[in-house]
């Protein structure tokens, strides 16, 4: 069992105990109970129109004043009109149901399908809330994919400003409520909107307040201050019970629910409070947090179809071939010219329509095949993969350029307990670097001149390295990766070090690999460039994309839901940002990172996959360095300038991330700070915002609780410190995660380019000399022993292709304002500039990914950096920035 600290990320989730809901219902059954409804209710709604029911669920409201009749006394009176636009969604998965959908019998129904109740943002002359009036929600017009329904309110003229809305669905299923409208007659300001985008669930009273003005807490009018606790109270929930589907509870837990030991020991899996959780079929997410319907279809739809149906296949094809690997590349290539068969099951003919790039047949009827469209870099130049260079520039133009550093010290010295894990000091010595750099300067004046990087994947190898060699089909090194910067801003790769620890049976190995001009010391480089690919990918999936994006982001949506009220500012910022993450990290829980999952399956650490990124959260992650000018600083690239553009001056001029990564950075920072200092203006007005504090408090207390008293972690006093710690948070969600995802195909989707696991030791590493004249009489064999096996490669690939994709409502960054921005007007300009900047952006990517002298970005087969473009269609398309973590 690890120590509490090792697996500490885990802190960050989901409810206690999520609940076995059963499916939701189809399209056909929810619409005929709504037909037979509606013709059982018009005669009854005439005499009844006026009733209201007062049957509340519990966690929900309960107020008198919101449910008791109206009581309006005064004589002047003005009509309102209210349009409810409904989505026709109900549950949420009957976009992928063939039902015709017969709406036309529905037309013209008047049943009360909504209950609308208006709340005064004021208060009566006695010091309580006004009564509030209502009126029940009729349908007007039948739209695609929606239906508009009226309400009309009569409104005293005392009444006051309209804050909030409840609104109680009648029906027995639940709706998704898109918006409201309302309108006073003889009211020349702009209509009220209250941007809902909501599931209502049957019977139960939901407050939706108004869009067009968003309230700090101490600015709360008094009709609405009862109403905003109420509804952090509910979000918060009580610490208890079992989640419900339709509960939109936001609370934190540990992930104890990964392992499965009751189906198997094997399956058992280290969690905090030592007790695994039964497993279910799916993962509680609070209600409003699930995807669209056309995000359910064009990305999760397509990752269960993938994992439940077509991998399954794949691996009943496979049966006995499990863990063979490919016999030669040309057998690699057929993944792409021919394809693999798949048995002849149902499922298969499913996928076909779900991933038709993954799932083809060769003829109508015919035998289904697994066949994968050719990743760009490899189309472009079928080698790149194998030379130096191209190793060298995907270090900072490839899927995982957020590793590289500058060496500032040598000789390069572990921080590992020698007296376990051996000699701290590296073999790379500075006799080996001034050999490699033929002489043109000694190791202190490439440190002096900034000369020196390195990709270190030792310290947090290192531990695991025995414990991986124990699965089966396995191996694992510790590496070192040194590299020398040219002239030309690019990089040469001139040693690696790799090392096996010693154990109670074998003593330590480790040497160093060199490039080289001789057959044998040529193919043993190409062997160590392999396990160091393999250790950047198992880093780039583990650390760079699920823990510091999808795992550290779920916790400032929890406290942001459980603290800031839906008529913050700071909410109303931020929620874009926050969109659709934990619905996502849900399903990665349930089918990518639990035991036996794809990622288990498919990458080197295997079971301990989990427990090497807690140690990476452990030891790496702190808040204030995931702001990407602290990160680059942090690693070396980047020094402060106030000369320079952004003020930091690039180590590496033609770093591809790091510059177009800025350019964003700069575009955020600017309007999260002109929003900033619209409500807030002065550091004072920061400080006494309770449920700002709550929230930052929050997040560092409970959703890394672990790290709480560290003391990196920035104040919140300034307009300046929330400037800083929003933008940290949304480049996070939209740039970081963008450039770690969307180019998983690209750059691994030809594995031998970046394979996702290691089968073989190098051939030198105790090796007895029949297997060295095997390496000798064919060293392409030993390289293909090493790559993953046919069925981890298939499993792998059509993961990274469905996950590099953009769905057809992608929501990309600063393309579309937010409705409550767009009732501000001051908030709306700063939103335009930072889409027009946005959009300028794009046009200076364009010009650098076609200016020959960046040579990290333009040459000869070399794919463009696209993947900081702004914007794109749907598709792998290697570019394209969404506003959140949805994928």
């Amino acid at each position: 069992m690890l120590k509490q600290a090792v697996l500490q990320p885990s802190l960050l989730f989901f409810p206690l105990h999520p609940s076995l809901p059963g499916a939701r219902a189809s399209s056909v059954v929810a619409f005929s109970q709504h037909r037979q409804w509606r013709s059982q209710s018009r005669q009854n709604n005439r005499n009844n129109n006026n009733k209201v029911r007062c049957a509340v669920a519990a966690n929900e409201y309960s107020s008198p004043s919101l449910l008791e009749q109206p009581t309006f006394v005064a004589k002047s009176r003005r009509p309102a009109k209210t349009t409810v636009i409904v989505l026709l969604t109900i549950g949420g998965e009957f976009a992928q149901t063939e039902t015709t959908r017969e709406l036309d019998d529905i037309n013209g129904m008047n049943g009360p399908t909504l209950q609308l109740k208006l709340v005064s943002a004021d208060l009566d002359q006695t010091g309580s809330e006004k009564k509030t009036g209502a009126a029940f929600a009729h349908e007007a017009k039948l739209g695609i994919g929606s239906i508009t329904y009226e309400a009309t309110f009569s409104v005293p003229a005392n009444f006051g400003k309209i804050g909030a809305v409840v609104v109680r669905n009648e029906l027995d299923n639940e709706l998704f409520l898109k918006d409201i409208v309302l309108k006073i007659d003889g009211d020349d300001s702009a209509p009220l909107l209250f941007d809902c985008k909501s599931w209502l669930h049957s019977k139960f009273d939901r407050v939706f307040f108004t869009s067009n003005k968003s309230y700090l807490p101490s600015e709360t009018p008094a009709g609405l201050v009862r109403l905003r606790k109420q509804e952090l109270q509910i979000l918060r929930g009580y610490g208890i019970g079992e989640r419900k589907k339709f509960e939109r509870i936001y609370d934190y837990d540990v992930y104890n629910d990964l392992g499965n030991p009751d189906s198997n020991p094997g399956l058992a899996r280290p969690v905090l409070d030592r007790k695994s959780e039964q497993r279910s079929a799916t993962v509680y997410v609070p209600r409003d947090e699930g995807f669209s319907e056309v995000k359910q279809e064009q990305s999760l739809l397509k990752l269960r179809s993938v994992i439940h149906d077509l991998l399954p296949s794949v691996e009943a094809g496979l049966v006995d071939l499990r863990m063979v690997g490919f016999p030669s590349f040309t057998a690699i290539d057929a993944l792409f010219n021919e394809g693999l068969p798949l048995p002849p099951q149902d499922s298969t003919h499913t996928c076909r329509t779900i991933v038709p790039r993954l799932v083809k047949a060769i003829t109508a009827g015919a035998q289904n095949i697994l066949q994968f469209e050719l990743p760009e870099m490899v189309d472009r130049d079928k080698f790149s993969w194998f030379r130096d260079e191209e190793f060298a520039r995907q270090t900072l133009a490839g899927f995982n350029p957020l590793n590289i550093q500058l060496v500032t010290e040598f000789p390069l010295v572990s921080k590992l307990d020698p007296s376990i894990y051996g000699p701290p000091e590296s073999l790379i010595t500075a006799e080996l670097i001034e050999r490699e750099i033929k002489g043109v300067m000694t190791v202190d004046e490439a440190l002096e001149q900034k000369k020196l990087f390195i990709l270190d994947y030792h310290d947090l190898l290192l531990p695991f390295v025995h414990k991986v060699r124990e699965l089966e089909d396995s191996t694992l090194y510790a590496s070192r990766t040194l590299f020398f910067l040219t002239q030309e801003s690019t990089l040469r790769p001139i040693a690696i070090e790799l090392t096996r620890p010693a154990s109670s049976k074998q003593p330590q190995w480790r040497q160093v690999f060199t490039p080289c001009w001789e057959a044998t010391g040529f193919w043993l480089w190409r062997l160590a460039k392999a396990h160091v690919a393999v250790h950047d990918s198992v880093y780039h999936q583990l650390v760079s994309h699920w823990l510091r994006t999808h795992c550290c982001v779920e916790p400032y949506i929890i406290a942001a839901n459980r603290q800031l009220s839906q008529m913050h500012p700071i909410y109303r910022l931020m929620h874009p940002y926050f969109r659709y993450t934990m619905e996502i990290n849900a399903f990665a829980r349930a089918s990518l990172i639990n035991a036996n999952g794809i990622i288990e399956q498919t990458f080197s650490p295997g079971k301990y996959s989990m427990e090497l990124s807690s140690a990476a959260y452990d030891k790496l992650w702190r808040f204030d360095m995931e702001a990407l000018p602290a990160d680059l600083i942090r690693r070396g690239m980047a020094v402060e300038d106030p000369e320079a553009e952004h003020g930091l001056r690039l180590t590496i001029d033609d770093y591809p991330y790091a510059k177009d990564g800025l350019l964003i950075w700069s575009a955020i920072e600017q309007w999260v700070a002109d929003y900033v200092g619209h409500y807030y203006p002065s550091p004072a007005d920061v400080a006494a915002d309770s449920e700002l504090q709550s929230w930052w408090t929050e997040v560092r207390t409970k959703g890394h609780a672990d790290k709480q008293h560290e003391p990196w972690w920035p104040s919140l006093n300034t307009q300046a410190d929330l400037v800083r710690i929003l933008t940290t948070i949304i480049w996070v969600a939209s740039g970081h995660h963008a450039a770690v995802n969307f180019g998983q195909y690209h750059f691994a989707g030809y594995f031998p380019n970046h394979p996702s696991i290691a089968r073989a030791n190098m051939p030198v590493e105790d090796a007895e000399e029949d297997d060295l004249a095997a390496f000798r009489a064919k060293p392409e064999a030993a390289l293909l022993r090493c790559f993953p096996s046919i069925l981890q490669a298939a499993q792998v690939m059509a993961i990274q292709d469905v996950m590099s994709a953009h769905s057809l409502d992608e929501e990309y960054l600063g393309k579309d304002a937010e409705a409550a921005w767009t009732k501000n007007p001051v908030v709306y300009a700063a939103f335009e500039r930072f889409n027009g900047r946005l959009r300028v952006i794009e046009g200076i990517i364009d010009a650098r990914n076609a200016d020959p002298r960046l040579k990290n970005r333009c040459g000869a087969g070399i794919v463009p950096y696209q993947l900081l473009k702004l914007y794109s269609g749907p598709g792998v398309t290697g570019m394209g920035v969404p506003n959140s973590i949805s994928i």
